[in-house]
């Protein structure tokens, strides 16, 4: 009789080696191989028949047009910045993961969202495994997030947050932070993936079965990315991402992924000694002129979801004393940038290639989208030739290889935030090449 050989299997995505190793050769996680016998199935146990149940009752499938939705509606956290984020408010059942780097206000903006939930009758438990109740007392002083309706516990172990949930019978939970909890029948220490599996598993079976909405803090590597198994993103409705630039007091709620609204929509915050505050119109943070024009400057207008919102882009250009020019960005992608300088050096005939070029926005606001293309280009070349572009001129327009000005999407939406806020000139994709642009822009 063959005696079965003990194998180690990553827990993540069930790769399997003979023999330990620290870290999956497959997905690359670290401390996840766990030993168990070999069997079929790439070595994750032998298959075995599971025999089918008779389904009565409320567990029987029905038509979706029978569904009710009256459980399902979303309701306001009073925070209107993060519903517009979330869809709407908050979906009863619903589990959300806000995840960001330590210090940019995470904890800040909950504890809000908790008081303010508070404040409209509704029972709420702050459950933090990082600060004690004292501290988060402090805090909510000096926030004014004071309400009889907050119940804050500080709690790292799981079977204590299910009986203080038990106990309160929350509207709503906040966990701070879901790596800080454990669970005393699982081996390892609190933030390993086995810990964090159990932990949402357990939440998220606690928050489907009393209709009770679930936001849990999730820590980030040094990478930018979540703490823990992947599988953690998939199993929550929401996972949402707080981020801002250390040295501005703006602060961002980006959804990337949401099961009840898009997925596109961000929500604008102020970081300030009292707390947090939400900022309707963006706009104007990002913009930072005096009344004399000054060359290297741009405004484009960026959509994010379905907020437009104007940003200034700043360019500088200078001689190179380096047989290397640096090529230095700030909120706007590198890459990018190097390719809108070999355009314009080979399609408009503008010199860079033994230039410096720095090229900034302001505000720490961030463009992503191929719409900052002219703008980008409308600076950097107002840079070279050291003539100022119109205090009210608008550029959005994304720049192809060849030169061209390709249109961009909600091109009525930028149009209108932009004469909202006295933009009366812009240059967009209906001016055709990029040449054509450029003298449009610095002579206009």
């Amino acid at each position: 009789m063959a005696v079965a050989k003990n194998t180690f299997t990553c827990t993540e995505c069930g790769w399997t080696t003979a023999k330990w190793v620290g870290r999956c050769g497959e997905c690359q996680a670290w401390d996840t191989m766990q030993e168990g016998k070999a069997g079929g199935g790439r070595g994750l146990g032998t298959v075995r028949n599971v025999r089918a149940v008779s389904i009565v009752g409320s567990s029987a499938a029905k038509p979706i047009t029978d569904v009710s939705t009256e459980r399902v509606t979303a309701w306001s956290t009073q925070v209107g910045e993060f519903d517009r984020v979330l869809g709407g408010g908050l979906v009863p059942g619903a589990v959300i993961l806000l995840s960001g780097e330590p210090g940019v206000g995470k904890s800040t903006l909950l504890l809000e969202v908790a008081a303010n939930t508070a404040k409209s009758s509704k029972r709420v438990l702050y459950v933090s495994g990082e600060e004690s109740v004292g501290q988060i007392r402090l805090r909510a002083e000096r926030t004014g997030a004071m309400s009889d309706n907050l119940f804050i516990a500080s709690e790292t172990d799981l079977s204590t947050v299910l009986g203080q949930i038990d106990a309160i019978n929350p509207e709503l939970l906040v966990v701070d932070s879901v790596q800080t909890i454990a669970a005393a029948e699982i081996d390892g220490a609190a933030g390993m993936p086995s810990q964090i599996r159990e932990v949402a598993a357990n939440l998220i079976r606690v928050a489907k079965e009393r209709a009770l909405p679930v936001i849990l803090v999730g820590h980030v590597t040094k990478d930018g990315n979540i703490a823990g198994p992947r599988a953690l993103e998939h199993l929550v409705d929401v996972v949402c991402h707080f981020e801002g630039d250390r040295q501005t007091s703006l602060r961002f709620v980006r959804s990337m992924k949401n099961r009840f609204g898009p997925t596109d929509e961000v929500g604008c915050f102020e970081m300030t000694g009292d707390g947090i505050n939400e900022v309707e119109d963006p706009s104007a943070m990002f913009l930072s002129r005096g009344d004399a024009p000054v060359s290297g400057t741009c405004v484009t207008v960026t959509v994010e979801g379905k907020r437009p919102l104007i940003a200034e882009v700043q360019a500088l250009v200078v001689k190179s004393s380096t047989p290397q020019p640096r090529r230095v960005t700030n909120g706007v992608d590198s890459a990018r940038v190097a390719m809108l300088l070999a355009v314009l050096e080979r399609r408009a005939g503008l010199r860079v290639s033994d230039m410096d070029v720095y090229v900034s926005t302001v505000g720490g606001v961030r463009l992503t989208e191929p719409a900052s293309d002219l703008a980008i280009a409308l600076a950097i070349s107002s840079a070279v030739q050291d003539k100022p572009i119109a205090h009210n001129l608008v550029a959005f327009g994304e720049i192809s290889l060849a030169g061209e000005i390709r249109k961009v999407s909600n091109a009525k939406i930028r149009a209108n935030e932009a004469t909202r806020l006295g933009f009366i000139r812009s240059v967009d994709s209906g001016v055709g090449d990029l040449k054509a642009a450029l003298s449009l822009g610095l002579n206009w």
